[in-house]
């Protein structure tokens, strides 16, 4: 497929498993509730979302967090504030090994403590089944760091962004990028603007894997206009005939949308203005506040709106904040959460009017597998109340979808528009997934489009091979000029977060974020002999011996003493009236360490050394100091090697020459420059090799390099 930048290829052998990108599906995997997918590339682990399963209680509505180490994971994101993406953040946060960081827009995390408060409040457990405490959720808040629309974060090589997703106030789709490889999250999503939000928006830039949602499968939604008058007419129908309307609801989301709505039309019918509408929820006020805040992250409708008025201050709604401030006297309409009939308010207004056929249950967004709102979509003649006992449910029984979730044809467009080459569907139940799958192979088949869809369960891994190529990029100095073919490089190689660059170690600070250290190292060496003769078999080895009083300040005190310097590199100090050994300092590198060798080696067979008896025995009646005699003794040695070696040679004692002869080749040394003269190249380059095999073995190593 033209345009994709890489594409997985599992017929490459796979020399490093971390070249596998896995992702795992903790929860909502072929099933809607406890959305929870973990990524692991690279050594890097990032955990996605963390929901509870509204259908289940305690323990069992958590993700399969134990397929999976908390202590691994680097950061985790939450896409937002719905509990079947966000109720299990404080267990994992606060009642696990989890030290990672955590992720969520400011809106979401605005809302996050208080409708995971009254979550905690309306479940119907007792406290030794509740997953955590308030507190939990207190201390999990204060952890919790917000982010923008459009901000990158880079996280230790991981690199993520969030982007509008539509759905709720806040909700984000994350893009994330590690070593190269991008992998967009969708989370819950909506393509189609509303009465208050915008539609989720495209990452630019190519994906190499698509996680998206499948909640509605191949199902397409009713047109917007054409559902709204169905939902009101409906709405007015059932208070007509003297029954009370009952819409379990989210608490936040679908509910503030459903209000713009009502309020509208009951502004647009006066006759309706007896029978009152009422939004029964203890959060209410509280993120009513939350959404005026972030009103600029609606749309361009609700600003222009908010610009003249309040639109969230409606005239026709009234909040009830407990059943116990409602008179149940005629016809009304209510808005009560939880919005799939699992327990709190709404429960019970369902169990009270479900008796009498005036009254109307209209179930306004999806509702997961075995909760009691989805039995109630198939209309059974009676359900089970929360104390046990039977209740006929006679009233009418409407569904119409505001979810704002994707449909088949807003999902696929989105799909085409991303253009990746690997797609794994996920929050959707098993049948809805596989006609997805089935109807985007059927339509990629024709097109003969590569794309791969993935249809993983609950604990399935799916594994992707990216065979990523290496490149590194010169900078600072080294990128200062052009380089030629061949021409061989020299640098530090610095690898941070998956990124390889090549540079000068000048430049480490300020490019490579290294801060460079002298590290001057130290080792103390038992010798019983005098100084002047360590410096003589120093000279012998090294050449020049600088030779200087110990200053104050050098960790001697006010002691005296002597210090010896070789190759301008290694100090060699010793005291007078001190302990007998000589202290070696240097600075450590390679080279220096490697001088230290030689040194230490030197001063260990001092004590040993033949020469250092007769060097310490009385003074001969002549001098050595002669430099003319040290030139002989050297010219007599070089003529030596080379008779070895070429037979009979001539000496010119008065120049310093010595003549060298063989198969009727010729060649003069200059025993002082150490340099050949011949008209045979062949010969002067034989004769030459020889010459600096002499040098090295009589020349002091100073002399040499």
């Amino acid at each position: 497929m033209a345009g994709i930048k890489r594409k997985a290829d599992m017929e490459i052998p796979i020399t490093d498993e971390n070249d596998i990108l896995k992702v795992t599906c903790l929860g909502g995997g072929q099933e809607v509730g406890r959305s929870s997918i973990l990524l692991e590339y690279k050594g890097k682990t990032i955990l996605l979302d963390a929901g509870i399963h509204p259908a289940y209680n305690g323990l069992a509505s958590l993700p399969f967090f134990d397929e999976m180490d908390p202590a691994s994971i680097d950061i985790l994101l939450v896409t937002h504030f719905h509990v079947d993406h966000a109720a299990s953040v404080p267990y994992i946060m606060e009642r696990t090994t989890f030290k990672g960081r955590v992720f969520m827009t400011h809106p979401t995390k605005a809302i996050y403590k208080w409708l995971l408060s009254d979550y905690l409040r309306v479940s119907n457990i007792g406290d030794e089944d509740q997953l955590y405490s308030e507190e939990d959720l207190l201390n999990s808040f204060q952890r919790i760091e917000a982010i923008d629309y459009h901000q990158q974060v880079e996280v230790e090589g991981i690199k993520f962004t969030g982007y509008n997703a539509g759905h709720v106030l806040g909700a984000a789709m994350f893009l994330i990028e590690i070593a190269g490889v991008k992998i967009l999250y969708t989370g819950d999503y909506s393509r189609e603007e509303d009465r208050h939000l915008m539609a989720a928006e495209k990452p630019d830039g190519t994906v190499d894997v698509l996680i998206t949602e499948s909640t509605y499968g191949v199902q397409s939604h009713e047109p917007r206009l054409a559902k709204e008058t169905r939902f009101t007419s409906l709405i007015h129908d059932i208070v007509g005939r003297g029954g009370r309307c009952l819409m379990p609801v989210f608490a936040l989301g679908r509910a503030q949308e459903l209000l713009l709505i009502l309020d509208e039309y009951w502004e647009a019918h006066p006759e309706l203005d007896s029978i009152p509408i009422y939004y029964a929820s203890s959060l209410a006020k509280r993120c009513m506040a939350v959404y005026q805040t972030y009103i600029n992250m609606m749309n361009a409708r609700i600003r222009k709106q908010f610009a003249i008025s309040n639109p969230f201050v409606f005239k026709h709604i009234s909040n009830l904040k407990n059943v116990e401030q409602f008179e149940d006297s005629g016809p009304c309409v209510m808005m009560a959460s939880p919005g799939m009939l699992q327990n709190g308010l709404s429960r019970e207004l369902f169990e009270r009017w479900a008796p009498d056929k005036k009254n109307g249950l209209v179930i306004t967004g999806y509702c997961v597998e075995n909760t009691l709102a989805r039995q109630a979509m198939n209309e059974p003649s009676d359900f089970q109340a929360m104390d046990g006992r039977k209740v006929p449910l006679k009233m009418s029984v409407d569904y119409i979808s505001f979810s704002a979730h994707v449909d088949f044809t807003q999902n696929s467009q989105f799909i085409d528009d991303v253009k990746a080459p690997h797609v794994i569907l996920v929050h959707g139940e098993a049948n809805a997934m596989y006609r997805l799958k089935s109807a985007l192979q059927s339509k990629y088949s024709e097109r003969e489009e590569n794309i791969t869809i993935y249809t993983p369960k609950n604990c399935d891994t799916v594994r992707l091979h990216f065979r990523g190529e290496k490149m590194a990029k010169t900078i600072g100095r080294l990128a200062a000029k052009y380089p030629t073919e061949n021409q061989p490089l020299d640098g530090v190689l610095v690898v941070k977060d998956f990124q390889l660059n090549i540079m000068s170690p000048e430049d480490l600070n300020e490019l490579g974020g290294l801060i460079t250290t002298v590290i001057t190292q130290r080792q103390v060496v038992p010798f019983n002999a005098g100084i002047g003769l360590l410096k003589w078999h120093l000279e012998m080895m090294f050449g020049t011996v600088m030779e200087t009083e110990l200053a104050q300040g050098d960790g001697a005190g006010n002691q005296q003493g002597t210090v010896l310097r070789v190759f301008d590199t290694i100090d060699i100090k010793k005291l007078v009236s001190g302990p007998n050994q000589v202290t070696l300092e240097w600075i450590g590198n390679a080279m220096n360490d490697m001088v230290a060798d030689s040194v230490l080696a030197v001063i260990l067979s001092v004590d040993s050394s033949p020469a250092s008896v007769k060097a310490s025995s009385q003074p001969c009646s002549h001098s050595h100091d002669s430099p003319k005699q040290d030139l002989n003794t050297e010219f007599m040695d070089i003529a030596v090697f080379l008779e070895a070696q070429f037979g009979t040679v001539d000496l010119n004692e008065n120049e310093n020459k010595i003549s060298v002869s063989m198969d009727g080749a010729n060649a003069t040394v200059d025993t002082l420059k150490f340099a050949v003269d011949s008209d045979n190249e062949a010969f002067k380059k034989r004769v030459s090799d020889v010459l600096e095999r002499i040098k090295m073995a009589i020349k002091p190593i100073s002399e040499i390099y």
